[in-house]
């Protein structure tokens, strides 16, 4: 584990954490774009080729069950080696398992087509342990806008993805490859990007100057030095901000696996789905740039309420707006992942505060395992719930399940500030 060869001075630990933020600004850019291709078409191109609707979430399932495995190696490699090399390989196996996808569309094979959507699942599982890197360096009283920091970059990558479905279905085409194949060349491409990035330039790793940090505060038995950096290390915390994560991960995966199904249903364009799906990834990351600084000044608790709230409001609209209407399920996309942003950093920031130094990055990397394996689940079995009920049954279901983090969050114990 690499750290500074002198003693940590907080100006100089302030300088790194400005540093840190500005790489994984950039990386996560990068990895917002190779997210957006298994929201976008994974769905459909397990469709056309398994000839299913119900089983048209597995894609979905599967590159979230391999982003469980990854969240799990990132966090025990980062407790190790530290934050650079577990990132940068992550990003580097999403780009991996991309390129196999569209060789998967290629040859139309399903077994490889399973196999690289799970390799892909890294990439998705990186994409939000990036955010822990935000806050390694952080102070206590920042730790959700560094949160939201980390977030809000991926926005640019994201939201651009959906929103060249069709240019790069045409690039796909002169390739020789299967148009829904273009997004993944897109992801490919992206996610390679973002690994190079934090592997070259994410020196001196922050999980480890951080720990230097740390041992220097102990050390010096100064417990009350700026900032009020002193862990919570409270383990009902870290429950309910995984309850918080995972509640609205179930959500807003279970709906939005089957919006692109749902248009296309009630003949929507490629072109409209790449519009819904792009603004709701857009909603997804870009509030990021409020929702941290508000939860630091109000309290993850107050703005874990306002996301069960939100997500209801979202289940509500898809299911009473006609198929139909590209402006009702818009409207109920952008909600959806509005609720996903603030039960996140809300629940991440919970998750921050609760944990011990000693062992940060492994929890981190455990909870992230249950957030992936629950959104797995949601995958599968919105396919099979909308198949046997319909879209509206499914939106206004997952708008109930949102409520159970209502009086979760009322009756745990107050996070630090």
């Amino acid at each position: 584990m690499t750290t500074l060869h002198s003693p940590l001075t907080a100006e100089r630990r302030q300088h790194l954490h400005r540093r840190t933020l500005a790489i994984v600004l950039l990386s996560q850019a990068f990895g917002g774009a190779g997210l957006a291709a298994g929201i976008s078409v994974g769905a459909l191109i397990a469709q056309d080729m398994l000839g299913s609707e119900a089983l048209s979430g597995l894609p979905t399932a599967l590159f979230t069950l391999g982003a469980a495995l990854t969240a799990f190696l990132i966090g025990r490699v980062t407790q190790r080696v530290g934050r650079r090399i577990a990132l940068g390989l992550g990003f580097i196996s999403g780009g991996l398992g991309a390129l196999g996808v569209v060789f998967a569309t290629q040859f139309e094979s399903a077994v490889l087509l399973f196999i690289s959507l799970f390799v892909y699942g890294a990439g998705t599982a990186t994409n939000l342990q990036a955010r822990y890197a935000g806050t390694d360096l952080a102070p206590t009283s920042r730790k959700g806008t560094a949160i939201s920091t980390a977030m809000v970059a991926t926005t640019i990558g994201a939201v651009a993805g959906p929103n060249l479905i069709e240019p790069l279905g045409g690039l796909a085409e002169n390739l020789g490859l299967p148009a829904l194949a273009g997004p993944f060349l897109l992801a490919a491409v992206a996610y390679l990007l973002a690994g190079t990035i934090l592997v070259s330039l994410l020196r001196p790793d922050p999980y480890t100057v951080a720990q230097q940090w740390e041992q220097q505060q102990a050390a010096a038995q100064d417990q009350q030095t700026s900032d009020d950096d002193a862990a919570v290390g409270s383990p009902r915390l870290v429950q309910v901000g995984a309850l918080v994560m995972v509640v609205s991960q179930i959500v807003m995966v279970g709906v939005m696996t089957m919006t692109p199904i749902h248009m296309r249903a009630h003949d929507h364009s490629m072109g409209a789905v790449g519009v819904v799906i792009g603004l709701h990834v857009g909603a997804m990351w870009l509030p990021s740039l409020v929702t941290g600084p508000l939860v630091d000044r109000i309290g993850p608790r107050l703005t874990t309420i306002t996301a069960g709230l939100t997500l209801l409001a979202a289940g509500l609209t898809a299911a009473l707006s006609p198929g139909e209407s590209l402006a009702g399920v818009l409207i109920a996309l952008v909600l959806l992942g509005l609720g996903w942003n603030i039960g996140l950093v809300s629940g991440t920031t919970l998750v921050v505060h609760g944990t011990r130094p000693d062992v940060r990055a492994a929890t981190q990397g455990t909870i992230d395992v249950w957030y992936q394996l629950f959104g797995a689940g949601a995958g599968i079995l919105s396919g099979i719930l909308m198949s046997a009920t319909g879209f509206a049954t499914l939106t206004l279901v997952g708008g109930i399940i949102a409520l159970i983090v209502i009086p979760a969050v009322l009756l745990s114990p107050r996070a630090t500030r």
